[in-house]
C-alpha cells in the first residue's frame, strides 16, 4: 500500500511561510491629514477676506447720488 501524505502535511515551516508573506505584502499607505486641514484653512481665510472686503467696500451706485434738495428738482439725464 502506498503511504500518501495528507494535504495538510508539508515540509515547509508555516511560521516561515507566514513571515515571507508579510515581507512580500505591499506596504499600507498612510493617509495624510495635513492637506485637508490646509485646504480648509485656506477656504476659511478666503471667505473671511471676501466678507471683510464686502463690508468695507463703498456701495456701488449706477447714478450719482443727489446731495441737496435743489439738485433733486433737476431731472437726471
Amino acid at each position: 500500500m502506498l503511504n500518501l501524505m495528507s494535504l495538510t502535511d508539508s515540509a515547509l515551516d508555516p511560521d516561515a511561510i507566514a513571515q515571507a508573506r508579510r515581507l512580500l505584502a505591499p506596504e499600507m499607505k498612510k493617509e495624510r491629514l495635513w492637506p485637508v486641514v490646509a485646504a480648509a484653512a485656506f477656504a476659511a481665510v478666503a471667505a473671511l477676506a471676501l466678507a471683510g472686503a464686502m463690508i468695507t467696500a463703498p456701495p456701488v451706485v449706477s447714478q450719482p447720488m443727489i446731495d441737496t434738495e435743489a439738485e433733486a428738482a433737476q431731472p437726471v439725464l
